[in-house]
């Protein structure tokens, strides 16, 4: 497992987007943007479960993040990982803290037939440019 050192856990911290780059059922890269957030050395992104992103998590842990300092695109930090952990339970609740984070209030799509997914993400290897 790699540890990310506080000012590249700073970038995951801040408003900033995530590139999330998941194996679609062929075996090609997917990639999406999503929101994020730390817990500990891990990294937690969160999707709808009808998502195809979360489906091919589901089928290949194997995971590449990409994230950049949206001040400075030139400092960027780069994962590889696996998803150790997939689940529903405090998912909502985390997507309105990340609404907070990224726009200032909760969540405005809660959809009870399409229950969220708390995705948590072991960093296995970290890349850096000016961080």
């Amino acid at each position: 497992m790699a540890k990310l050192t506080e000012a590249q856990r700073q970038l995951f911290l801040d408003k900033n987007f995530v590139a999330i780059a998941t194996l679609g059922r062929d075996g090609t890269p997917r990639n999406t943007i999503v929101w994020v957030h730390m817990d500990g050395d891990d990294i937690i992104v969160n999707g709808a479960s009808s998502r195809n992103w979360i489906k091919n998590l589901r089928r290949n842990p194997h995971v590449a993040l990409a994230i950049f300092d949206h001040n400075n695109p030139y400092r960027r930090v780069s994962v590889i990982g696996e998803a150790v952990s997939m689940t529903t339970e405090g998912a909502e609740q985390n997507i309105d803290e990340l609404s907070m984070k990224y726009n200032g209030r909760p969540y405005p799509d809660h959809r009870p037939n399409d229950p969220r997914v708390l995705v948590r993400i072991r960093p296995d290897k970290v890349t850096t440019m000016n961080v």
